[in-house]
């Protein structure tokens, strides 16, 4: 039986405070779990509604399926959760190679999705600026699909980081130029803005070359592309080339 101490601090870690004063976060499937079980997180603790879900080098406590309901940040649980330690990331954001960089993405959606993007085109960190939705949010947890285990993660002041840098730093506008015919390279710096605003002002200025994907429609009436769609598209093109 979950006792309601642990009931109370595992829901709390739905909150981002809560999940930086305890460091801990959750997630929940049988295949997420096991990515996280697979990497150098480490664990503190498995619930599951059945016995034989997991490998027997891991104490697995087994509760009801109401008791899994309490605990779970799902509408729909699944018949697992864990609870992970908050890994701590490397402080020295200078790394070879392209870099995507998030100024502001507000949904955990979109976070997830980048940071499966990222692992699938190779790119092995992720900058966001500080306002940027919690890579340990659940809804975030969830979409990633264990490609956290394989992103590192950092959260910083992107204007002094873009100022410091000796990369080009790139970024999506709606005015920038055709991405098919700008030329690019592996050694840079994609900067992808709020889903509502775009790219801040400030960080903007700091940017050497603003791109886009056109449209190819006859109308042409869509306003603009969700901007994990985005990124997926321009990261596909970065890697072609």
């Amino acid at each position: 039986m979950v006792s309601k101490s642990e009931i109370k601090l595992i829901t709390s870690l739905q909150q981002k405070k809560y999940r930086i004063k305890h460091g801990l976060f959750i997630a929940e499937g049988i295949k997420v779990i096991n990515e996280f079980l697979n990497s150098n997180f480490k664990l503190h603790k498995i619930f599951a509604t059945e016995k034989g879900l997991f490998d027997d080098d891991f104490a697995v406590e087994q509760i009801t399926k109401d008791e899994l309901k309490k605990l779970s940040a799902l509408k729909t649980p699944s018949n697992t959760l864990a609870v992970f330690y908050i890994k701590e990331t490397n402080p020295c954001p200078d790394h070879e190679g392209l870099v995507v960089a998030l100024d502001d993405v507000r949904d955990p959606g979109n976070l997830g999705t980048i940071i499966r993007m990222c692992d699938w085109f190779g790119v092995e960190n992720l900058i966001c600026s500080a306002n940027t939705v919690d890579c340990y949010n659940p809804k975030v947890i969830q979409s990633t699909m264990g490609s956290l285990t394989r992103v590192n993660i950092i959260y910083l002041d992107l204007e002094h980081y873009l100022k410091e840098t000796q990369k080009p730093v790139f970024c999506a506008t709606m005015e920038g130029a055709n991405i098919y015919k700008t030329e690019v390279g592996n050694n840079a710096i994609l900067v992808m803005g709020n889903e509502a605003n775009g790219i801040s002002p400030s960080i903007l200025s700091l940017v050497s070359k603003q791109v886009s994907i056109p449209r190819f429609g006859k109308l042409q009436a869509t306003e603009s592309l969700n901007v994990a769609t985005a990124t997926a598209i321009l990261l596909s093109e970065f890697k072609r080339r």
